[in-house]
């Protein structure tokens, strides 16, 4: 079993960052992949950037390629997400998730776990 603790979400105004951070626990030790992805009201669960433990190679949405930054600390197990320029339309709760395999990292389907998800909201 692996439990995602998800923290780091607030309101912040355009323009602003935030940092968010998932601490995995748990059967990690072969885990392949930690994503984070997004879901606003009334749309569908979104991908936002993933990275890989191992060798830390990262991949992002183009819609947030230039502001967000992926990083993980394999020693604690935890993921983080740096947002920058924040836009109104980042708004959504950000989940983390863990995948065991090297599939297509951009579909939430790949993934075994998810955090519960940290809200975030951009005013403008």
């Amino acid at each position: 079993q692996v439990q995602l603790v998800d923290a780091g979400g607030g309101l912040v105004q355009a323009g602003g960052s935030l940092r968010l951070s998932c601490a995995a626990s748990g059967r990690t030790f072969d885990s392949y992949l930690m994503g984070w992805f997004r879901q606003a009201p009334g749309k569908e669960r979104e991908f936002v950037a993933a990275i890989t433990w191992t060798y830390g190679r990262t991949y992002y949405a183009d819609s947030v390629k230039g502001r967000f930054t992926i990083s993980r600390d394999n020693a604690k197990n935890t993921a983080y997400l740096q947002m920058n320029s924040l836009k109104p339309e980042d708004t959504a709760v950000y989940y983390c998730g863990l995948s065991y395999y090297s599939g297509n990292y951009a579909r939430s389907t790949n993934y075994d776990y998810w955090g519960q998800g940290t809200q975030v909201t951009v005013s403008s």
